[in-house]
């Protein structure tokens, strides 16, 4: 089945403007969503708001948005002031730099999109698609839609295609120095036994078809089981695994598990040999007093 375009785009760079189509890249309707009933009767249950003040229902024409500044105070604003502060969409995404791909991190990735040429976009989509996958670089550029500015990085795809990946901005990253992350020394020899078992999984290229999502397969077959009117049998939880204390014998077990002779490790040093100490003299006789000497002669 043929993508949809969601709408049309111009990728602008210099005085280049490149005509294109936007497909989402992402799909949720693979994940199954429930819906809550009443118990008794099985219908569906509607949402309903109340007023905290005066524990009332509240329709949907009597709402309004409010920002909280300080506890329980706020700011109120219709629908007018919301629009008027909305960006503008330009259906433009203005390319600002060109950067290495890796320079990106992909902690700032949000969400994708597929872009393909529009009518007369063939030949400078399919340049700045070569020009980029030539140059390992990518485009980052800024792109204003459903009332919001993005940023936006356009990155080269095997099939000769562009993906325009949008960004989060700086302040939606939280920085790694909020997390507490403890200084450790690496052994030598568990370096180089790690090594060697990221050497034996390696590959050159990501395959997504080798995984699969289990849990919403298990989820979908259960639920066809139900519709059947079939009894569902709960699956055993796997025994806990055993936890493996020292790092080097979790390193070794791993790769034997692989079929792999694990490296020989350097010997530990030697202990530095004690220093003999010279055998002990026998003690001398105890010389005898100089009075019980003269004693003896005049015997």
């Amino acid at each position: 089945m043929a993508a949809r375009s969601i709408g049309n785009l111009t990728v602008s760079f210099g005085l280049v403007a490149i005509p294109v189509k936007l497909y989402t890249a992402t799909e949720s309707q693979r994940t199954v969503s429930f819906n809550l009933l009443h118990k008794d009767c099985g219908s569906r249950l509607r949402q309903q708001y109340f007023c905290v003040k005066e524990d009332v229902p509240v329709s949907r024409d009597e709402m309004v948005k409010g920002y909280e500044f300080a506890k329980d105070q706020y700011v109120m604003f219709n629908p007018d002031e919301l629009k008027a502060m909305e960006e503008a969409g330009t259906q433009v995404a203005d390319i600002n730099e060109f950067v290495p791909i890796a320079a990106v991190d992909p902690v700032y990735f949000d969400k994708p999109y597929y872009i393909a040429p529009d009518k007369g976009g063939a030949k400078p989509y399919a340049l700045l698609a070569k020009a980029l996958k030539d140059a390992k670089r990518c485009a980052i550029g800024t792109w204003a839609a459903r009332g919001r500015q993005h940023i936006v990085m356009i990155r080269p795809i095997d099939d000769g295609g562009l993906v325009m990946q949008q960004l989060l901005y700086r302040e939606q990253v939280r920085p790694v120095a909020e997390v507490e992350i403890p200084k450790m020394d690496v052994a030598e020899a568990e370096l180089k036994l790690a090594k060697q078992l990221i050497d034996q999984l390696a590959n050159e290229k990501f395959d997504p078809t080798q995984y699969k999502d289990e849990v919403t397969e298990r989820i979908e077959q259960a639920v066809q089981q139900k519709v059947e009117g079939q009894e569902i049998t709960m699956s055993e939880e796997p025994a806990p695994k055993a936890q493996v204390i020292d790092l080097m014998q979790a390193l070794r077990a791993s790769l034997e598990k692989k079929g792999v002779k694990p490296a020989a490790s350097a010997p530990a040093p030697r202990a530095a040999e004690k220093t003999r100490k010279p055998p002990k003299r026998a003690a001398a006789p105890a010389a005898e007093p100089v009075a019980a000497r003269r004693g003896a002669r005049k015997r």
